[in-house]
C-alpha cells in the first residue's frame, strides 16, 4: 500500500512531462519504480514497457482517427523496432539488473544531451533514406527499448524526421504507434523473463501508474501551451543529468563487481 502511495507522484511526473514534451516522460519510469515502488529491476524494466506503451497508445489514438500515422514508417521502423525490442528483452535475461540500469543510467545522458542540445530537424526537407537503413535503425533502437524500458521517442522523433522525410507533426505522431509496438513486444518477451527468474510483477501499481500517467498527460498538454518549450526541455536535461549521475553512481559499482 505504501508502495502505491509512493507512485503517485512519479507517476503524474511521467505523464505531465510527456505531455509538456512530446517525449522523454518514459525516462522517468524505471526510476520511479526501483527508488520510489523498490521493485527489483528487472521487474521495473518490464513494468515500464507495459506502462509505457498504454500511454503511448492512449496517445495515438487522437492522431490515429486525425489521419496523421505515416503508416510506411511505422512499417519500415516500427516493425523492426518491434523484433529489435523482442531480443533487447531475450538478451536481458543474461544481464544483471544492475548493468541494465547502469546502460539506462547512459541512455538517460544521452536524453539530456539532446534536450540540451536539440538536432536541428528541417522538416520534410530531407530525402527519405533506403529502406533497409531504416529498418536497421528501428531494430538498434528496439533493441536499447528492450535492455532498458525506455519508449525512445527522443530517438525516434529526430529519426523520423532526418531519415524518414517526415514532419514534425506527423514524426511525433508516429512515434507514439512505433513506441507502443515496441514496449509491448518487449513486455511479452520480459513475462518469460521474469518467470523463469521466479520475479512477479506488481499489477496494481502497474496500472495506477499507467492511468496517472495517461491523465498527466492530459494535463501537461494543456500546460505546454503556456509554457516555452526551449525553457522546459533545458531544465529537464539538467534534471536527467543529476538522476543518470545518480543512477549511473549506485548501480556501475555493484554492475563491475565491486
Amino acid at each position: 500500500m505504501f508502495a502505491s502511495v509512493m507512485a503517485w507522484p512519479g507517476a503524474i511526473a511521467i505523464g505531465i512531462s510527456l505531455g509538456l514534451l512530446g517525449s522523454g516522460g518514459s525516462i522517468l519510469t524505471v526510476p520511479v519504480l526501483v527508488y520510489l515502488v523498490g521493485q527489483d529491476e528487472k521487474v521495473a524494466i518490464a513494468g515500464s514497457l507495459f506502462i509505457v506503451g498504454s500511454i503511448a497508445l492512449a496517445g495515438s489514438l487522437q492522431f490515429i482517427r486525425a489521419g496523421f500515422i505515416n503508416w510506411r514508417s511505422v512499417a519500415t521502423f516500427g516493425v523492426p523496432g518491434m523484433a529489435g525490442t523482442y531480443a533487447g528483452a531475450a538478451i536481458a535475461a543474461y544481464v544483471s539488473g544492475l548493468a541494465q540500469l547502469a546502460l539506462f543510467a547512459v541512455v538517460m545522458l544521452l536524453a539530456s544531451y539532446l534536450m540540451l542540445r536539440p538536432i536541428a530537424l528541417t522538416e520534410g526537407s530531407r530525402a527519405p533514406r533506403a529502406l533497409w537503413k531504416i529498418a536497421g535503425d528501428g531494430l538498434v533502437v528496439g533493441i536499447v527499448t528492450g535492455l532498458v524500458g525506455v519508449g525512445g521517442g527522443f530517438l525516434i522523433v529526430p529519426a523520423l524526421v532526418l531519415l524518414g522525410g517526415l514532419t514534425m507533426h506527423h514524426a511525433v505522431a508516429t512515434s507514439l504507434v512505433i513506441i507502443a509496438l515496441k514496449s509491448f513486444s518487449g513486455f511479452y518477451k520480459y513475462l518469460d523473463v521474469l518467470n523463469e527468474q521466479d520475479l512477479s510483477l506488481d499489477w496494481p501499481v502497474l496500472w495506477l501508474i499507467t492511468i496517472l500517467g495517461i491523465a498527466g498527460s492530459i494535463v501537461g498538454s494543456r500546460l505546454a501551451r503556456r509554457i516555452h518549450q526551449d525553457r522546459l526541455k533545458r531544465w529537464f536535461g539538467y534534471f536527467l543529468i543529476v538522476m543518470g549521475i545518480y543512477i549511473l553512481a549506485r548501480s556501475l559499482p555493484g554492475a563491475l563487481g565491486f
